[in-house]
């Protein structure tokens, strides 16, 4: 797991106990170690939590809920072949695609639209 505010809060310790999944904190200053999550939290917070002041918890989720629908579903990802994971997933699901058979990266003209 990574080592960012935003996982060190009881909730979090007390769910991790209660489902018996391992806790392992990254080496400080290491956060290649967690490249995935680094990446996604980074993205999360210059897309979202910098760019909205939110004036209630359902502003927050509504927010979060546009945010998560156009990462997941719209926005393409270079890492599996420009497609949206939405779409990855129900190709691989389907039989339509074999390991590794994805289309090598494309340049894709995706501009990210701010929620404000």
């Amino acid at each position: 797991m990574a080592s960012g505010t935003e996982f060190v809060s009881r909730a979090m310790l007390e769910w991790q106990n209660s489902t018996g999944i391992s806790w392992h904190y990254i080496a400080p200053g290491k956060p290649q170690q967690n490249g995935f999550a680094e990446s996604f939290n980074g993205k999360l917070r210059d897309e979202l939590l910098n760019e909205e002041v939110f004036d209630s918890l359902g502003h927050a989720k509504r927010a979060l809920s546009l945010w998560r629908h156009d990462f997941n579903n719209v926005r393409p990802h270079s890492g599996i072949g420009g497609l949206a994971p939405a779409a990855r997933r129900t190709l691989s699901q389907c039989g339509s695609i074999a390991p590794g058979a994805l289309p090598k990266h494309q340049t894709w003209r995706y501009q990210h639209k701010g929620l404000s």
